[in-house]
């Protein structure tokens, strides 16, 4: 049964949310595949009429566009996220970390959105379920830097690498181009989507088409916004002096194969791995993280707070010091001050008198002509923070 078949009834009415983001350096083929896939004008052009502004490359930007479409009488509310700019410079290790945030915070939308008590019922699902990296047909093999992409990207998107404008080599360099191109990704073990299958649980249809799809990456797609007439019908292609490429022809142009497992055959496996997998992952990465985080914080933290305690006491202990230094000086009381190691170890030596926030007091009258009173204040809980000792002289 298709998907359709499958998805039919409140998926007809609702729509099915699907959202994918397109990657490559300018003059890949990137928007004209867009608006070939959607059938309409979705992404604008690049026009650059002033010589003077020409050589300003503005950077990345990441795009998100909206389109409504209909597979086999299935609404598809298809996300479309554009990477303008993106491969410009000579450093792209900005864009390589933008893309990598963009997808993330979508995963971080999710992430908060499922710790609610009470969630959003209109909240919408922005992750990226499949992303499609246009390789420049340069007939040789990956550069440095479609491999560096591919390996960032591949463990939180479903990375699908597609040759743009494959109509500029030859049938024999294409073929050369993409076996060398699959040699790269399994030396480099880049994880990328290649329409996986089980031969045990799978049925033999699902096993032939996901092979065969897969004996075709990366696939090399032509794209035309343009129409014309060949046997009376009209056609998407594009004419050569020697020739006509079709777009929907598969002797041509992978495009009508990578439509339909986008938007029919694959579009809920996609979903799925892109939730029960890339997301899960992204999730326990973040909890990790986060409760690692927490755990040395609060192993830390008593430390830094009985530093400070300690701290706040002395600088207490010295500004009662001078206070009461300058307040007794001529009452015939005498201030006597405890080191700090012995306020200190006061929570030891007194500490049960000073909890009950009693005082001690120690009388000693060794000749019989004097007695001195020792009075030890509790002020906190933590230690007597002064002694004040008053002495009296008695006739006898």
């Amino acid at each position: 049964m298709s998907f359709a078949g499958r998805r039919r009834g409140n998926k007809v009415k609702k729509g099915v949310q699907f959202t994918v983001m397109v990657v490559g350096a300018s003059g890949t083929g990137r928007t004209t595949f867009v608006n070939t896939l959607c059938e309409s004008e979705v992404l604008p052009h690049k026009v650059c009429d002033s010589p003077e502004t020409a050589h300003v490359e503005e950077g990345i930007r990441i795009k998100p566009v909206n389109v409504e479409l209909e597979e086999d009488g299935v609404r598809i509310a298809l996300t479309i996220v554009d990477t303008p700019g993106f491969g410009d410079n000579i450093d792209n290790e900005f864009a390589f970390q933008e893309i990598v945030g963009y997808l993330e915070r979508q995963y971080d939308d999710i992430l908060a959105e499922e710790s609610r008590i009470k969630r959003n019922p209109r909240f919408r699902d922005n992750r990226v379920h499949a992303l499609l990296y246009f390789i420049p047909p340069t007939g040789h093999a990956l550069r440095e830097m479609d491999i560096e992409l591919m390996r960032r990207l591949s463990p939180r998107v479903n990375v699908i690498p597609v040759i743009g404008k494959a109509d500029s080599l030859t049938p024999s360099e294409l073929k050369g181009f993409k076996k060398r191109i699959m040699e790269d990704i399994e030396h480099y073990d880049i994880p990328v989507y290649n329409f996986p299958y089980d031969v045990e649980e799978d049925d033999e249809d699902t096993i032939q088409d996901n092979s065969e799809l897969r004996s075709m990456m990366p696939f090399s797609i032509v794209g035309s916004e343009e129409e014309i007439d060949i046997d009376g019908q009209p056609v998407r292609a594009r004419i050569y002096p020697w020739g006509v490429v079709e777009v929907d022809n598969p002797k041509h142009s992978d495009f009508s194969r990578l439509r339909g497992a986008l938007l029919n055959t694959h579009l809920s496996d996609l979903k799925a791995l892109t939730h029960d997998v890339l997301y899960e992952t992204y999730r326990t990465e973040k909890l990790s993280r986060t409760v690692h985080s927490d755990t040395q914080d609060s192993s830390i933290l008593p430390e830094e707070l009985a530093t400070q305690s300690v701290r706040l006491k002395e600088e207490q202990l010295r500004r009662e010091e001078e206070k009461a230094s300058h307040s007794i000086v001529n009452s015939g009381v005498y201030l006597i001050t405890l080191p700090i190691s012995c306020a200190r170890s006061s929570y030891g030596c007194n500490a049960k008198s000073t909890r009950r926030g009693r005082s001690c007091w120690r009388r000693r009258n060794p000749s019989g002509i004097s007695r001195v009173g020792l009075l030890h204040k509790a002020r906190s809980r933590s230690s007597a923070t002064s002694c004040l000792l008053q002495e009296s002289t008695e006739n006898n």
